[in-house]
């Protein structure tokens, strides 16, 4: 309950779920519909301006067929009503902003390949919003992120999902990004004119490790076809794939890259196979321990991550309609 002096030496107690059903009625114009906004029954709208008429000692509204009209001296008490409580709303907001950036740390792990996609924009959003709030990244591969995200060192991680989703492991779907394998551009390949896998086993690769799930794909990949492991000239681990893009472009060598990379700067000279089988269908999310409750922090990016891959958050603020390749997401 708020109690203030007003309207001269009269001492008024007033409820402020009364003042907001009287700014929903003024605002939709009858009672019905301020209910259904406010998500509260018809009758504790109309027993709320009741108590405030009363506490007030004028009316409010002229009841009619038409609906529900602000009185004259209504009128300028809801405009100065009307800002006062959104003063109050933000500094409600920011005393628990400010509460919850002091006692919460978020802990995030990130494939490198999707920081700047989904990561950054998500980043810069939650800042705002909690300007206090601390983060702790870990910038790894899925091998590493996952098994970081069972070890209980991050709340969640982003990158790539799995065909099948662990039983101990919760996954909400973002965006999807094939992996396509690439060659630098005018590779003696790209002049072939029926390209196929078998015209792969001579040729060097550069791949990350094999525990790696993109490794494992292309393995699967050329297996299924009755043909030999690649030959991994370059193994590189941890995040260092991304530095290395410009061997692949100044090379023969074959190596694998996301296919939203390949428009950015880091995929200038380089070109995906012509082939089906040489492109990777795989789904991009977050990833979370199923059965352990995320902190308000954590849920709140994480609200931030599916807005961010429908295109609602950019780097600078909202964006407009969602890139290519994103989709709206769907709770696994």
């Amino acid at each position: 309950m708020i109690t203030r002096r007003g309207l001269g030496d009269i001492h008024m107690g007033v409820r402020l779920d009364d003042i907001d059903y009287f700014l929903a009625v003024a605002a939709h114009g009858k009672v019905r519909a301020a209910a259904a906004a406010l998500n509260v029954s018809q009758p504790a709208i109309t027993q709320g301006l009741q108590r405030l008429e009363k506490e007030l000692g004028f009316p409010l509204f002229e009841r009619s067929s038409r609906g529900m009209q602000l009185t004259a001296v209504a009128t300028q008490f809801r405009e100065r009503t009307q800002a006062l409580r959104a003063s109050l709303g933000d500094a409600i907001k920011e005393a628990a902003d400010m509460h919850l950036g002091e006692l919460g740390l978020l802990r995030v792990g990130v494939s490198p390949l999707y920081a700047q996609r989904l990561f950054v924009p998500a980043t810069v959003a939650l800042h705002r919003q909690r300007p206090a709030a601390r983060l702790r990244l870990m910038l790894n591969l899925n091998d590493a992120l996952v098994a970081a995200l069972r070890l209980g060192d991050i709340d969640l991680s982003i990158n790539a999902l799995p065909g099948v989703i662990p039983p101990d492991l919760h996954a909400l779907p973002l965006m999807d990004d094939a992996l396509c394998l690439v060659v630098r551009e005018h590779h003696p390949l790209l002049s072939k004119r029926r390209l196929r896998l078998a015209d792969l086993v001579d040729a060097q690769w550069i791949l990350p490790g094999p525990a790696v799930a993109a490794r494992r794909s292309v393995e699967g990949r050329l297996a299924e076809a009755g043909l030999p492991p690649p030959r991994v000239t370059v193994e590189v681990s941890n995040t260092a794939g991304g530095q290395l893009n410009r061997l692949v472009a100044q090379s023969d060598l074959v190596s694998i890259m996301s296919e939203s990379q390949l428009g950015m700067a880091s995929g200038q000279g380089l070109a995906p196979l012509p082939m089906a089988d040489a492109r990777f269908t795989r789904t991009i999310g977050a990833l979370t321990r199923k059965g352990v409750p995320l902190p308000p922090l954590a849920q709140r990016f994480m609200e931030l991550l599916e807005e961010t891959a429908r295109g609602e958050v950019g780097p600078s603020g909202p964006a407009g309609p969602a890139r290519r390749g994103a989709r709206r997401p769907a709770r696994a």
